[in-house]
C-alpha cells in the first residue's frame, strides 16, 4: 500500500505546523507544512507591533532580523529557538494556496485555518477527484500547546497510514483516536 502524504497547516507555518512537521519527519512520515495567512505574522515587542514577513522569506533571514531587533526579547519569548528548529526542517514558510502537491491528509490546528484551507480547495478545479481528508484539532498558538499537540497529530497520522483502506475506515479511525487521546477533532473531505 502506498504511503500517505501529509500536510501540516497553521496560519504562518512557524509554530504548530512546524512542530508537527518536525515530529512527523523524525518518524519518517511523508510530510510537508504550510500556512494559510496573507503573510507570516510573528509576535513583536508589543501586540500592536507584530513582525510581518512574506511567505518564502527564509527562516534564517527572519531569525537574523529578530536577532538584530532584540535578541533578549526573542530568546525569552521563544521565537529564536522556534526559528532554529524550523531551519533544521526546511528553508522557509510556505503558503498553502501556492502549493499544488496532492496530499492525502491536511492537518490543521485552528478552525479558521481549516475553513481557509477548505475554501481554497473549493476554488480549485477538481479534475482528479482524488480525496483530501482535512482534519482540524484546535490548538492554542503557543510553544507548550504545539509541543503537546504534535505527538497527537503524529498518532492520528500513524493510525490513518496503518489502515487497510483509510478512506473507508476514517470514521472509525477518528473515533478510536478521540477515545484514545481525549482530543476532539473535526474533519471533512475535499477533492482535487
Amino acid at each position: 500500500m502506498p504511503r500517505l502524504k501529509f500536510a501540516m497547516v497553521c496560519a504562518s507555518n512557524n509554530n504548530r505546523s512546524m512542530e508537527a512537521h518536525a515530529l512527523l519527519a523524525r518518524a519518517n512520515m511523508d510530510v510537508a507544512s504550510f500556512g494559510v495567512g496573507g503573510h507570516v505574522k510573528l509576535p513583536g515587542p508589543s501586540q500592536k507591533q507584530p513582525n510581518i514577513y512574506k511567505f518564502g522569506t527564509p527562516y534564517q533571514d527572519i531569525y537574523n532580523d529578530l536577532l538584530k531587533q532584540n535578541r533578549d526579547l526573542y530568546v525569552k519569548n521563544g521565537l529564536l529557538p522556534m526559528l532554529e528548529r524550523n531551519m533544521g526542517v526546511k528553508e522557509a514558510p510556505e503558503k498553502w494556496q501556492d502549493n499544488r502537491t496532492l496530499f492525502n491528509v491536511a492537518f490543521t490546528f485552528e478552525e479558521r485555518v481549516m475553513e481557509q484551507l477548505v475554501e481554497d480547495m473549493n476554488t480549485r478545479s477538481q479534475g482528479t477527484m482524488k480525496i483530501l481528508l482535512v482534519v482540524n484539532m484546535d490548538v492554542r498558538d503557543n510553544k507548550v500547546e504545539a509541543a503537546n499537540a504534535a505527538p497527537q497529530a503524529l498518532r492520528l497520522c500513524q493510525m490513518l497510514e496503518a489502515a487497510d483502506d483509510w478512506e473507508d475506515e476514517v470514521d472509525g479511525i477518528i473515533a478510536n483516536f478521540e477515545e484514545e487521546t481525549g482530543r476532539q477533532v473535526t474533519y471533512t473531505i475535499c477533492f482535487y
